[in-house]
């Protein structure tokens, strides 16, 4: 993977990113779980030193070179201005990742990248990591993980596709924003719109006159109005939804990701995949086989609907 070598073969994965809690290092472990069933060899390469506990086989680790308890120790750094300064270190001494990654020539990659928001919206060492990768024939497609919950509340996820759309721009990667922890959506509230409107991002006017009958929120209107016009200016930022217990869903985003970054599988993985898909759940096997979240939701939504008209 010698820097700038055209006949070097490619090598296709997944930058995993996203807020502290979104479901990052949960995701790498389903993914490399889904993707090993179809037949890929992949590879996880933790990427977040502050990830001391993974779930998943990790075949490079960000702690063999840097730690983020090191850095807060020996410099008197927090907690940001830790993973910060481990992301400068990681850029500086880039040919260490080269070095680790040679080992693993014709595998899919995963990174699972740190929780660290100013990481990906303004900071550039990720950024400078990433287009290195790229340098060295990575076809890499980010995977912004968003958590599902914040869909039940307009403020915030306003405020999420605000952050989106930045790290969108910032990273300057093939983009597949996920909601995830679809499954337990319904356990933070109910939503106001069906959930199409928050995966395709429609028009989000509805949204602002949503939050304006909230008292304190209707002194903001007009500035939520020019975010949501940023938003629909841009008119990049839409969501997949994800359950990690669905292997249908991680169909959904395995495509999406395939077809962001261009990878293209042959037959035996085909035939792999409709035998996963169609193969009865083992007791070995962690994914479940349940309806599609967004059929569930707007069923149940159908359901209340019926009941409420009942009433009246």
């Amino acid at each position: 993977m010698s820097e700038g070598s055209k006949g070097s073969s490619l090598a296709f994965g997944q930058v995993v990113i996203g807020p502290p809690g979104s479901g990052k290092t949960t995701y790498c472990h389903g993914m490399q779980e889904f993707l090993g069933r179809v037949g890929r060899k992949v590879t996880v390469v933790n990427l977040d030193p502050a990830n001391e506990v993974m779930p998943y086989q990790c075949a490079v680790d960000i702690a063999e070179l840097i730690t983020l308890p090191d850095v807060m120790e020996s410099l008197k750094l927090g907690p940001n201005g830790g993973l910060i300064y481990c992301m400068e270190y990681l850029e500086a001494n880039i040919d260490w990742l080269q070095e680790k990654l040679a080992a693993f020539r014709g595998h899919y990659y995963l990174f699972d990248c740190p929780g660290q928001v100013e990481l990906y919206t303004h900071h550039d060492a990720l950024k400078n990591v990433f287009a290195q990768l790229a340098k060295w024939n990575f076809r890499l497609a980010a995977v912004h993980l968003v958590d599902s919950h914040y869909c039940t509340d307009p403020g915030k996820f306003i405020a999420v596709l605000c952050t989106s759309l930045s790290t969108m721009l910032h990273v300057e990667l093939p983009h597949i924003n996920v909601l995830s922890k679809m499954d337990l959506i319904e356990q933070y509230g109910k939503l106001a719109f069906n959930l199409d409107y928050y995966t395709e991002v429609l028009d989000l006017s509805y949204l602002v006159d949503h939050l304006a009958s909230d008292p304190f929120f209707r002194n903001y209107r007009r500035l939520n109005e020019k975010l949501v016009e940023v938003v629909e200016d841009y008119s990049l930022v839409s969501f997949v939804p994800l359950n990690v217990q669905d292997k249908e869903s991680m169909r959904q985003v395995m495509r999406a990701v395939d077809k962001a970054n261009g990878y293209s599988f042959g037959d035996q993985e085909h035939r792999s995949l409709e035998a996963l898909m169609s193969a009865a759940v083992g007791a070995d096997f962690h994914f479940t086989s349940t309806l599609a979240v967004q059929e569930k939701y707007v069923q149940s939504q159908d359901k209340a609907v019926e009941e409420e008209a009942m009433d009246l």
